[in-house]
């Protein structure tokens, strides 16, 4: 995936509330910049990626280790990585769950927050399908990490997520999303 890529597909969004539409703009002129937009050793601004993990039994959020916030997961893009691909690695490293982009892919929204160190997040919210297992987040992750009913994620998660998820449960019907089966030897 190129950067032109990226700039189409969110530009393919349509935003669900003011501060999306900010974010979306802020990214766009963000990924405009030299340099690489993913490298947090280039620049205090960059982007990140992160995922609303889906199945049967609702949407994935956890608490985040430092923050103590309930929000998706998520993380850097490793050198070398797209966002796509960052975002499953960072979902699978903090739950522990099977998932995978949906076909196509869908990129579901984007925020622009600050991050540790001074930093500012571009962040990409992709959907993801998942097994409807229990989360098994490895040591060293946060141990909370749950499933909830859509119409609850908005009242546990970060506030600035609510419209988010909000959407997303107004919209999961659309896309066609199944539960994924581990595969049996």
């Amino acid at each position: 995936m190129t950067i032109e890529d990226l700039r189409q597909q969110i530009q393919r969004i349509a935003p669900v509330d003011a501060r999306e539409e900010v974010s979306i703009e802020m990214t766009l002129e963000r990924l405009a910049w030299p340099g690489d937009p993913y490298a947090e050793s280039e620049h205090d601004h960059h982007v990140t990626a992160s995922a609303f993990v889906v199945s049967s039994r609702g949407v994935i959020l956890h608490r985040h280790r430092r923050l103590g916030i309930w929000v998706q997961p998520g993380g850097h893009v490793d050198h070398g990585e797209t966002p796509e691909v960052a975002c499953v690695r960072e979902t699978t490293e903090e739950t522990g769950l099977l998932v995978r982009q949906l076909d196509p892919v869908e990129l579901f929204h984007v925020d622009v927050h600050p991050g540790p160190k001074g930093h500012t997040h571009y962040d990409l919210r992709y959907l993801l399908a998942s097994e409807a297992s229990d989360p098994r987040p490895p040591e060293g992750e946060s141990p909370e990490v749950f499933w909830f009913d859509f119409s609850l994620a908005p009242e546990r998660a970060e506030p600035t997520l609510a419209a988010a998820l909000r959407k997303l449960a107004e919209s999961i019907d659309s896309f066609g999303v199944r539960d994924l089966v581990r595969e049996r030897n």
